[in-house]
């Protein structure tokens, strides 16, 4: 079994992830002192490690450095840093098997059943045998469990209890439904307070439970708490495979922006991502 990626500060202050896992260096957050000699550290770390893709979110105004290096523009949100600069979702492909999508007409097929549903939420209220709550920390054992239960892997090491403490207490805020007592499904809100943006994922039913839209619940819950921490842009890397993640974010009036070549270590295999966003 491999372990999981592992993430790190650069000496330029940007933030990454990298390792076999997910078999690339996912450059999360971009530092301050960034420059052309930080970007050609990244390129050589990957190949050293023989990587075979560089996915960076970067913002706008950072562009030209990657576009002169090779990097291809996978997705774009707009207004994503703090309700001003838009965001860059890029990627370089250090092998041609990483470029090649062998699923591409379902993939198609999915977001064609998505962006058919646009905007077609309705606010119905939560059965009342159901109960929608953030989640704390005396959940995390629950929580794990779930995730592990719902995904063969993840790009994140979600079915860790301790990982999933530590995320709870600085950046991100889950929230899950319960019946009798237990969780059955769970959903995370990953803030920046910062940029003012926050990344809607982390979706997990268990199976038994499947089909009562509570991906729906859920994401409309945790756009309320995001408006109320002055959040003003929500977005989410969902699976290109999944046909229902997507309908989720279309039904919620989210907007199709791109697609991440296969990008994630998700469900046992590396998939591609559909970008989606909404203001908030």
């Amino acid at each position: 079994m491999l372990i999981q990626d592992k993430i790190e500060e650069m000496p330029c202050g940007s933030l990454i992830q990298h390792g076999p896992y997910n078999d690339r260096i996912y450059l999360i957050k971009l530092g301050n002192n960034f420059s052309e000699e930080s970007l050609q550290r990244l390129i050589s770390l990957a190949k050293t490690n023989k990587y075979s893709k560089i996915f960076a979110k970067i913002p706008t105004s950072a562009a030209n450095f990657f576009f002169n290096s090779g990097f291809l523009k996978e997705a774009e949100i707009p207004y994503f840093f703090s309700g001003k600069q838009s965001a860059l979702f890029m990627g370089l492909y250090l092998t041609s098997d990483r470029m090649k999508e062998t699923t591409i007409d379902l993939i198609k097929k999915n977001l064609k059943i998505a962006l058919e549903k646009t905007n077609t939420r309705k606010a119905l209220p939560l059965n009342n045998k159901f109960f929608l709550r953030k989640c704390y920390k005396s959940d995390v054992f629950a929580m794990a469990k779930i995730y592990n239960e719902v995904f063969p892997s993840y790009p994140f090491p979600i079915n860790d209890p301790t990982y999933l403490l530590k995320t709870m207490q600085t950046h991100i805020d889950y929230f899950g439904i319960e019946t009798n007592g237990s969780l059955i499904a769970i959903s995370s809100a990953e803030v920046d307070r910062k940029a003012a943006n926050a990344e809607m994922t982390d979706f997990a039913t268990l199976q038994k439970w499947r089909g009562n839209s509570f991906g729906q619940y859920l994401l409309a819950q945790m756009e309320t708490k995001m408006k109320k921490k002055d959040i003003k842009t929500s977005y989410t890397i969902a699976r290109a495979m999944s046909a229902g993640i997507n309908i989720t974010f279309s039904k919620a009036g989210y907007k199709y922006c791109g697609k991440l070549k296969n990008n994630t270590n998700i469900s046992g295999k590396i998939e591609s991502m559909n970008v989606w966003y909404k203001s908030l």
